[in-house]
């Protein structure tokens, strides 16, 4: 024996039982100790001790307090979204051993691509919330690279290169190919390009800001790849941006089909080369490295896996 002294085990009545975890959990939710607690079935008073003792065995503050208003502090959104995953694993976990087989639940906070989100995620959003009415979703339309588990985030779904870290999952659930565009204005302000060679005469739309590259290599049946390149550009750091760019008349867009589709079929953009696509660029579902997924990230995965699988 080394005369080492071993930490006591957590029992209920202490600061980090379950039932205090609910108590904080539903507090947050309702915004108020009143509200929070007669979730629980607790008064006013109680609830607000519970929270005090736990706030002072975290040593932390997990409340702003004033007369009219209760909002979670920085560390206190952290803690709540990392107490929801452990009490609705809890739940499953529970589900299973009693062999019922429970409807996924509870928030599910979604990073997406911007085009992406708002052409594709969204028709799925509205499928995937009729069957699974017990989830609400949080989504960031964003195309800026996120760390999932310091924002607080579930789940990605990203355009291009996924990331590659052993904190994360990388799944393809998609794949697409860049296409070109630009508006019937700006074709009767510059014209055709008679062929590929001749896009380093009109401006471009780039994605990447800074040092990124601004080449595009295009491919064809029965030809070799070809690369354009060339300093008249605009860059951007959004796809949506360049769509609308482009739709504006202010140059070349280089995009993927699924963003521009209700514009083609409007007219406000034309495809130039149809003959012709960019290299293939991936479409990646990432979620943190965890041994066990909530069952509300699993299902929306599964489920959009289906919903992309027809397209």
């Amino acid at each position: 024996m080394t005369g080492r002294k071993i930490a006591s085990p957590t029992f209920p009545g202490s600061a980090l039982d379950m039932n205090t975890l609910r108590i904080f959990v539903a507090v947050a939710d309702a915004g108020s100790f009143v509200a929070g607690g007669k979730a629980m079935g607790l008064t006013r008073s109680a609830a607000g001790k519970a929270l005090t003792r736990l706030e002072t065995y975290l040593e932390t503050r997990l409340f702003q307090r004033t007369t009219r208003r209760l909002s979670l502090t920085t560390e206190g959104l952290d803690f709540y979204h990392r107490c929801c995953r452990i009490l609705e694993d809890i739940e499953e976990a529970e589900a299973v051993v009693r062999q019922h087989h429970p409807l996924p639940g509870g928030i599910l906070r979604l990073t997406v691509s911007e085009g992406y989100g708002k052409m594709v995620i969204l028709p799925f959003v509205e499928q995937f919330l009729q069957h699974f009415p017990g989830i609400n979703l949080e989504v960031s339309f964003s195309d800026r690279i996120v760390d999932l588990t310091e924002e607080g985030f579930d789940l990605a779904i990203r355009v291009g290169n996924g990331i590659t870290s052993y904190q994360y999952i990388t799944q393809v659930i998609d794949r697409t190919s860049p296409l070109l565009f630009v508006s019937p204005d700006y074709l009767k302000l510059r014209g055709w390009p008679a062929s590929l060679a001749d896009l380093k005469d009109h401006r471009r739309l780039v994605y990447g800001l800074g040092p990124a590259s601004a080449a595009w290599t295009f491919s064809a049946k029965d030809r070799r790849p070809e690369t354009i390149n060339g300093n008249n550009l605009i860059r951007f750091d959004s796809g949506d941006a360049i769509r609308q760019a482009a739709i504006a008349g202010l140059g070349v867009g280089y995009l993927p089909s699924f963003m521009v589709k209700n514009d083609i079929s409007a007219g406000r953009l034309v495809q130039l080369f149809p003959e012709i696509q960019g290299e293939t660029v991936a479409i990646h579902a990432i979620y943190p490295s965890r041994r066990h997924l909530s069952l509300r990230v699993r299902t929306f995965i599964e489920k959009l896996k289906t919903f992309l699988a027809p397209q």
